[in-house]
């Protein structure tokens, strides 16, 4: 049994509409906006060292040797450009003191403060799925 309703078009020609692809429809603009918001996240927040910097960041104010010494393995080079991208979506602030030689501290922005119950449950899920891997693998 197909389902229709009537549309009445602003010319009052009257058409019949499929039910079925007008959910589809719909379905496909929500799983449309999900990808472009997943690349959004992604691109906010992809890549190897931007969530080891945002967690580093989550404890407090750090200074940029400060970082390179918490994140082991990136190189400065590669610690500029990963902050730049976050100072410039607005998740990272950076603070410069003129001071000899010039201090430079970073901290999570207002935006960024609210990535903190995200973090905790990302460590959360890493935990717990660190578990159910670890039991699947000694058996």
């Amino acid at each position: 049994m197909k389902v229709v309703t009537i549309k009445y078009t602003s010319i009052q020609k009257v058409s019949v509409v499929d039910c079925q692809s007008i959910k589809s429809k719909i379905k496909m603009k929500k799983c449309e906006n999900n990808i472009q918001d997943l690349q959004f996240i992604l691109q906010v927040l992809g890549g190897k060292w931007k969530l080891h910097i945002l967690t580093s960041l989550y404890y407090g104010k750090k200074r940029f040797k400060e970082l390179e010494r918490e994140i082991a393995g990136i190189s400065p080079k590669m610690l500029i450009k990963e902050l730049k991208d976050l100072e410039a979506t607005g998740v990272v602030n950076r603070q410069t003191f003129n001071t000899v030689p010039i201090t430079v501290e970073y901290s999570l922005t207002k935006e960024g403060l609210t990535l903190k119950p995200i973090l905790d449950q990302m460590k959360q899920w890493a935990v717990t799925f660190k578990q159910k891997a670890n039991k699947k693998s000694s058996r």
